[in-house]
């Protein structure tokens, strides 16, 4: 039987680190999917409001995404540069 070193412990743990991390993109796009089913019923709504409800919706969609993109961020930090191995 091999013995698990130090540093495959530490990448091992940093995938499973990034996999969960990536959970993060779960809730922008529930987000942005409700937002853009709402702001398309607006629309339907009152379509003078067109531009207005547009512009809205986009910047609450550009708001919701940062959540998404520093998951991804932090994953992408885990698994290539990982900050830990300097560590050991």
């Amino acid at each position: 039987m091999t013995q698990i070193t130090n540093q495959g412990l530490i990448l091992a743990c940093s995938a499973i680190g990034a996999g969960i991390a990536m959970i993060a993109g779960v809730g922008p796009g529930i987000g942005q999917g409700i937002a853009a089913g709402y702001g398309a019923s607006a629309v339907g709504r009152n379509p003078g409001a067109k531009g207005d409800i547009t512009s809205t919706m986009l910047l609450g969609q550009a708001v919701a995404e940062t959540t998404g993109l520093y998951g991804l961020a932090i994953a992408f930090i885990l698994l290539f540069a990982n900050p830990l191995i300097g560590k050991l």
